[in-house]
């Protein structure tokens, strides 16, 4: 299933198995597991099927998991529900982890969840939820929030364990590459209808919907770039729950909707073993596009001074008699109007690296920030206020990010106050430059972030960032909970503004295709190292560094077929105990031997302005290596 948030997916989910809150029912229709309906069943009878038949795995594997228990035990109780003895259930536990591809099950099972990566943690859920060999299984967008890499290996679980399990899946996500590789069939929900349903490949190549067709027109597909202009968007957004509509419930958004859409609701048209709930379906193939704001990506001046240079950058945290270094010796620089993706697992010091660059930590003595010509204090309170307006953030939560009792005009009024000194009538001229500059309308500066969907949130936050004319601009994984249509207009935005006001930005995501549409030059970290630096296009295209070659082929194909993958050993090892010799050699598919395990590479000129740091020759690099 795939729609924006608020369209329905989870709680048609939560209905198939029951488990909607005490003030939701179903009121109509069956719903048939193994041929037998759940909606007529008692509370034994309901409780029996869960224990057996029906799994679910949710979108946040450390809420599921109870942080007070070892691993082992919870899977444990599983087997033990199902009526095995200690016993046996401990048996059946190490097994599961072992068949979800855990190494060390033993070792893994005495561990509690807040000792495990997200991915081991996914991992664990679902073998929980496999124990009871279930004939349907739930997975509630199972890869929200994990690297490109370990989203891939889970994925590859899934569909090896569908197989040996020969289990039923209900798969829910917001990203459409990935139901494209792991679904035979997919429905589109929109404001609680099923609108369009069918083969999933024949859905995505040939949408006959025009919701469909805007989801797919969002997605910066085929390596697109901001300098080939903005992505479409879905104009307006998703009707409130409960809205009462006359006619088509898309018919507000539509670009083909007239007034018999606004009247009657379409029925669900048959299309030859797919299905379509538009009258005019067969239209959509030459639906006009939709894009809101135009903009010119300005081109990077390549022999421009640079704004910042950050030279030998470290940091290293100090605990409990340990030393970690969360970034070692890393040296960049940005240009104005640049965007810098900075890509890479978690631990990988991306994060550490951008709290170095505001100042919220201090690097280490040897690090050195050069901004406009002259010394960045290493902490922000020793810097002046211009240095501080100057580079700005804006976060991948914005209800972390933004006061919940403030309204919008405070938000971003308070802001304006603080970095750009401005008096009463300056301050409300520049509220509403703001404003417009990031198209919110008027009607919300009395709200509250609670009254704003995730979009209009993320708006505010950017343009509390935009109060002080920033000239560098952190993005930290800005786009990461948003649907896809809002994802797109952030994009636009972010790209509209940097063409406008020059100013810079470094963007951290896990997503690639977010990464190589707003980047133009990307930096690789691992475990604090930069493994490669230089342009999108080459970085994507090769000479690859082994590590860069196994995040690209992570990536899922919107048209789902299977291609060439690097697959990496193990998880990223702990950076107060990091490998001998090149940091990633314990995981490289490509390591020459003691070379790699006793000498640390340089990084080395591969082509003008391109960078890698392998002991591996680049024109061996170019020749792939999957």
């Amino acid at each position: 299933w795939v729609g924006e948030s608020g369209c329905g997916k989870s709680t048609a989910a939560l209905s198939a198995v029951r488990y909607l809150p005490r003030n939701g029912r179903v009121s109509a229709g069956t719903i048939l597991v193994n041929g037998r309906n759940i909606v007529a069943m008692g509370k034994r009878e309901l409780r029996a099927l869960r224990a057996t038949s029906v799994s679910m795995v949710y979108q946040d594997p450390g809420r599921s998991l109870n942080p007070s228990l070892p691993i082992g035990r919870q899977v444990e109780e599983v087997f033990e529900i199902n009526g095995h003895d200690a016993a046996r259930a401990k048996a059946g536990a190490l097994e599961m982890l072992d068949r979800v591809q855990i190494s060390d099950p033993r070792r893994v099972a005495e561990r509690y969840p807040h000792q495990l990566s997200g991915g081991m943690q996914q991992r664990v859920s679902i073998a929980m939820a496999l124990a009871r060999n279930p004939a349907l299984l739930i997975l509630d967008e199972p890869t929200t929030g994990l690297d490109v890499t370990v989203e891939a290996e889970v994925l590859d679980l899934v569909e090896k364990l569908r197989r040996e399990f020969s289990t039923s899946i209900l798969f829910i996500s917001h990203n459409l590459a990935i139901v494209a590789r792991i679904c035979e069939r997919v429905g589109v929900l929109y404001a609680g209808r099923l609108i369009e349903q069918g083969p999933t490949a024949t859905i995505f190549d040939t949408p006959r919907h025009p919701y469909t067709v805007g989801l797919l027109r969002c997605l910066p597909r085929g390596g697109r770039v901001k300098s080939q202009g903005p992505l479409d968007t879905i104009p307006g957004l998703p009707p409130a729950p409960g809205a009462l509509l006359g006619g088509c419930t898309f018919a507000e958004r539509c670009l083909l909707a007239d007034d018999r859409c606004h009247a009657e609701e379409p029925p669900l048209f048959d299309l030859d073993g797919r299905h379509s709930r538009c009258y005019y379906h067969e239209k959509t193939a030459d639906m006009p596009r939709s894009v809101a704001g135009e903009f010119e990506a300005s081109p990077v001046i390549e022999d421009a001074a640079p704004i910042l240079k950050a030279s030998n950058l470290s940091k290293t945290f100090s605990f409990s008699g340990h030393r970690l270094h969360a970034l070692r010796d890393v040296s960049f620089d940005l240009r104005s109007g640049e965007t810098l993706g900075l890509v890479g697992e978690s631990g990988s010091g991306k994060t550490t690296l951008a709290r170095t660059l505001l100042g919220l930590t201090a690097p280490d003595d040897s690090s050195r920030f050069e901004f406009e010509g002259h010394a960045l204090a290493p902490r922000a309170r020793e810097r002046s206020l211009d240095d501080v307006k100057a580079i700005q953030i804006v976060f991948q939560n914005p209800d972390s990010a933004l006061n919940r009792s403030h309204t919008v005009r405070r938000l971003i009024g308070r802001a304006i106050g603080r970095l750009a000194r401005a008096t009463g009538a300056e301050r409300s001229r520049r509220l509403m430059e703001l404003m417009n500059a990031v198209r919110l309308a008027d009607r919300y500066l009395g709200a509250r972030p609670r009254q704003l969907s995730g979009g209009l949130k993320q708006r505010v936050a950017i343009a509390r960032a935009f109060a002080g004319d920033p000239r560098i601009v952190v993005c930290d994984e800005p786009t990461s909970a948003l649907d896809v249509s809002v994802q797109a207009a952030i994009l636009n935005l972010l790209a509209s503004l940097q063409a406008r006001h020059r100013v810079s930005y470094i963007l951290i995501s896990h997503d690639l295709g977010v990464v190589r549409y707003l980047s133009d030059r990307i930096a690789v970290l691992y475990l604090g190292r930069l493994m490669q630096i230089g342009r999108a296009d080459r970085v994507f295209e090769g000479p690859h560094h082994p590590y860069t070659e196994a995040l690209v082929s992570a990536i899922p194909d919107l048209s789902g077929r299977q291609k060439p993958r690097v697959h990496l050993k193990g998880e990223i090892p702990s950076a107060v105990n990091p490998p001998s010799g090149c940091v990633f050699q314990t995981r490289c598919p490509r390591k020459l031997g003691a070379v790699c395990e006793q000498q640390e590479p340089p990084l080395i000129e591969a082509t003008p302005g391109e960078f890698i740091r392998c002991h591996i020759p680049v024109d061996e690099l170019s020749r792939s290596g999957s």
